[in-house]
C-alpha cells in the first residue's frame, strides 16, 4: 500500500530519515463511467520546523539527508515514468518546501490502470511483498471495491528496523478518501465515514494499526443508480 508509486517511494523516505510525525493521503474521484482522478498527499507539515533543520544536514541515523534539489529531480522523474503508463493522463505534481507536503495527482481511464502502476512501480524498484491493494468498478453494477489484503510479511519487515526507525511510524497516518457521482447506498467497512452528501466515504487510521494487521481498509462501496 506504501509503495504504489516511485513518488510515493520518494517521499516515504523523506520522514523515515527525518523521524518525524507524517500523514498519507490517498483521494480518489470516481465519475459514472469508471474513469476518475487520484490524488497522493504526504504531509509533513506538523514536523516542519524539524524537517527544515534536518535538511541542512548531511546525514541522521545512518541516512543521507536527500537535499531539495535531489526531492525535486526524483519528483520529476516520477512524474514522467507515470505519463508513460496506459491510461494515465493529465499528470501533476506539487512540492511545498515551505510546509513540507509533497503530492502527486493523475486521471485513469479506468481505475484498473491504478493497478498496473502498484506492478510496474513494484517491479521496477525490485520490491518483493504481498501487500498490495487492488481496486475495481463494475459499471453495470456500480460497485466500487478496494481490497487489500494483509500479510503478516508487512510486519516481519517492520520488525527489522532499527529502534529510532520504528519510531518514526508510531505517529503516522493515513487517510483514504473516496468521491462518487451518484450517492452511497452502502459500504462493508465499519470504520469507513460517509460523508453529508452521502457521496463520498472517508476512513482515517494509524499506519501502525496498518502494520500489525489491526486495520482493514478493504471496502465495497455499492452506488445508487
Amino acid at each position: 500500500m506504501l509503495r504504489k508509486l516511485r513518488f510515493y517511494l520518494v517521499l516515504i523516505s523523506i520522514p523515515f530519515v527525518f523521524s518525524s510525525c507524517f500523514e498519507i493521503i490517498e483521494e480518489i474521484t470516481m465519475r459514472a463511467d469508471g474513469s476518475g482522478d487520484m490524488t497522493i498527499t504526504i504531509n509533513l507539515s506538523q514536523s516542519k520546523t524539524k524537517v527544515a533543520s534536518i535538511l541542512l544536514m548531511d546525514s541522521i541515523n545512518g541516512y543521507k539527508v536527500p537535499s531539495k534539489q535531489m526531492i525535486q529531480r526524483e519528483v520529476n522523474e516520477a512524474v514522467a515514468d507515470l505519463k508513460k503508463m496506459p491510461g494515465i493522463s493529465n499528470v501533476k505534481s506539487t512540492t511545498d518546501f515551505n510546509n513540507y507536503i509533497g503530492t502527486i495527482t493523475f486521471s485513469f481511464k479506468e481505475i484498473s490502470n491504478i493497478n498496473n502502476i502498484s506492478k510496474k512501480i513494484l517491479e521496477t524498484q525490485k520490491i518483493k511483498t504481498s501487500n498490495i491493494s487492488t481496486y475495481s468498478y463494475n459499471k453495470a453494477t456500480a460497485t466500487f471495491a478496494r481490497d487489500y489484503k494483509y500479510y503478516a510479511t508487512a510486519k516481519s519487515e517492520f520488525n527489522k528496523l532499527k529502534k529510532e526507525d520504528k519510531e518514526v511510524f508510531k505517529t503516522a497516518t493515513y487517510t483514504s478518501i473516496y468521491r462518487f457521482a451518484n450517492t452511497i447506498a452502502k459500504h462493508s467497512n465499519p470504520l469507513a465515514k460517509v460523508s453529508k452528501s452521502q457521496k463520498a466515504v472517508m476512513q482515517k487510521c494509524s499506519v501502525m494499526d496498518l502494520i500489525n494487521g489491526k486495520t482493514s481498509v478493504t471496502n465495497i462501496v455499492q452506488l445508487s443508480k
